[in-house]
């Protein structure tokens, strides 16, 4: 790999406030429990979160407790997960998704709630005010705004000029999903390109819709965010490859799997970063004075062994654009 860009991250609004009640990591006699729930697979998102933990001077079976719960990409058992995690009195909640944190926020409002991977937090109705809260949730936002689902198709457009038809695949397990699809149709009008959308939000729809890509006239292929296109991230970039579909994608490690590029921040940081929540709440701050961070540099990242497969030379102003670069 080159070109390892730093990725910053700025909190949002004022200065922590911290509230002034106990805090739960020095109670006597007990070891903070911690819940973890995600919408997708364990993997790098939970293996980042625990990697956040330990470098904040927490082990799980040590100093700190960590029950998992995983609905393997379908978002329909995310209530039941997260009762099952409430019933064991943890102390706190991490969740990631918008629809996770949604789950969450319906099924407790006195235990602290950490997201993680949130699209965008406000829209998804999770919090009103990114600066503070309030009630008993704070996390990580992706910062997905309005026109940022554009530059997908801009940049996998400008990547292969001469296509002008182009395959989008979108969930509704990720509930900010079709803002995306609508951004994309918009550019794709702007772009004077053709852009067919299909939905999958369980694996029998994604039969059929990877089976119409297949049989249209697509010659690139664009993934927006969700829980259920993460869970599935080995079949996508698989299909791309034997189509030979240069693929956008959102999140580095589809391009780290084999996937040709990616654009967006980084949500694996997101996970890392949502560890730094959960030790100052243990430490006795209150989630809603906790402003939602967000990021504040989103990168290109290119995997050029995979350019070479399809027959492609990467444009040297998508290389000069790129953060990261897998060869």
């Amino acid at each position: 790999m080159a070109l390892i860009a730093r990725r910053d991250f700025v909190l949002a609004g004022s200065a922590l406030v911290i509230a002034p009640f106990r805090a739960i990591a020095q109670r006597a006699n007990k070891i903070p429990l911690v819940g973890f729930v995600l919408p997708t697979s364990s993997g790098p998102r939970f293996d980042a979160f625990i990697e956040g933990m330990r470098g904040l001077g927490y082990l799980d079976g040590g100093n700190v407790r960590i029950e998992t719960r995983f609905a393997d990409g379908r978002p329909e058992r995310l209530p039941l997960l997260v009762s099952e995690l409430v019933r064991l009195e943890i102390d706190v909640l991490v969740v990631g998704a918008t629809i996770g944190a949604r789950a969450a926020r319906e099924a407790t409002t006195s235990i602290p709630i950490v997201f993680a991977g949130s699209s965008d937090p406000i829209a998804g109705g999770i919090v009103s005010n990114l600066a503070r809260p309030g009630g008993n949730i704070t996390g990580v936002s992706l910062a997905y705004g309005d026109a940022f689902a554009g530059k997908w198709l801009e940049l996998l457009q400008e990547f292969i000029p001469h296509v002008t038809q182009f395959a989008v695949l979108w969930s509704s397990s990720n509930s900010a999903a079709s803002g995306f699809v609508k951004e994309l149709r918009a550019t794709a009008r702007r772009l004077s390109v053709r852009l067919d959308v299909h939905h999958a939000a369980d694996v029998s729809e994604l039969i059929v819709a990877l089976d119409a890509i297949s049989g249209s006239d697509a010659r690139g292929f664009v993934v927006t965010p969700s829980p259920f296109a993460a869970t599935n991230q080995g079949k996508l970039v698989e299909f791309a490859a034997n189509r030979r579909l240069p693929a956008m994608y959102f999140a580095e490690d589809f391009v780290d799997a084999g996937g040709l590029m990616s654009y967006g921040p980084s949500i694996v940081d997101a996970y890392r970063r949502a560890a730094s929540y959960v030790d100052r709440i243990l430490r006795g701050a209150r989630p809603g004075d906790l402003p939602v961070e967000q990021p504040t540099r989103f990168e290109l990242t290119i995997n050029r062994g995979t350019a070479r497969a399809l027959g492609l030379d990467v444009p040297r102003a998508i290389l000069l654009r790129a953060g990261r670069i897998v060869e």
